[in-house]
C-alpha cells in the first residue's frame, strides 16, 4: 500500500477506530502491553506506568457552517483530503485539535499526537504535568468530576513541539511499524 492511500484511510477512519491505530502504533513505539483495566490504554510492564493515549487529526477549520440551506454542499465538501495540513502549514493554517477525556488520575504519562497530511507528531508528558506545564480544563462536560480536555493549534503547538516531542514518523514509516 502506498503511503498516501495508508494516510487517507487511516483519515477516513471514525474517532474510535481511529484512536485504536494509534493505541496500536504508540504501543509498537514504546514496547509496552495492553492496559491493566479499562481506564488506561497501554502498560509499561517495565517501569510500572500506565499510559494513556490520545491523537487527532489536523483539518482546517470547515468553510461552511451546516444550516438547513448548506447541508448538501458541506456533505459534498467533506472529503479530509481537502482539509488536511501540512505540518509545515501549522503556525499558518486555523486548527483545532481537542485532547478530551483525560482523567489525569488514570495514568502516568499521556502519549498524544497529531496526525499532519505528511507526518506524525508524538509527545508524550507525565500526568503531573498536565495543567502545570499546558493550558488544560478539567471541566469538560458538566458532573465529569477528574476529567479534562487541552486543545492543540496554531497558537499552541510551539510549547508542545519545544517541551514534549519524543518522535515524528512519516507515513511509510507509520506503515513499516505496523506491519
Amino acid at each position: 500500500m502506498e503511503a498516501e492511500a495508508f494516510r487517507d484511510g487511516i483519515f477516513a477512519l471514525q474517532t474510535r477506530r481511529f484512536g485504536s491505530v494509534a493505541e496500536c502504533m504508540v504501543k509498537r513505539l514504546v514496547r509496552c502491553g495492553r492496559g491493566k483495566n479499562l481506564f488506561h490504554d497501554l502498560y509499561d510492564d517495565e517501569k510500572r506506568h500506565r499510559i494513556e493515549v490520545k491523537f487527532s487529526k489536523v483539518q482546517r477549520a470547515a468553510e461552511t457552517v451546516i444550516t438547513e440551506d448548506t447541508v448538501m454542499r458541506c456533505i459534498e465538501e467533506a472529503t479530509s483530503a481537502k482539509r488536511m495540513v501540512m505540518f509545515s502549514e501549522c503556525r499558518e493554517v486555523s486548527f483545532d485539535c481537542n485532547i478530551q477525556q483525560i482523567k489525569r488520575a488514570e495514568f502516568e504519562f499521556l502519549y498524544y499526537g497529531l496526525f499532519f497530511s505528511d507526518c506524525i507528531k508524538i509527545f508524550r508528558i507525565a500526568s503531573k504535568d498536565i495543567g502545570s506545564q499546558i493550558y488544560y480544563s478539567d471541566r469538560q462536560h458538566k458532573g465529569n468530576v477528574g476529567e479534562g480536555q487541552f486543545h492543540i493549534n496554531q497558537d499552541s503547538i510551539a510549547i508542545h513541539l519545544q517541551r514534549y516531542l519524543i518522535a515524528s514518523l512519516t507515513y511509510a514509516e507509520l506503515h513499516a511499524l505496523l506491519c
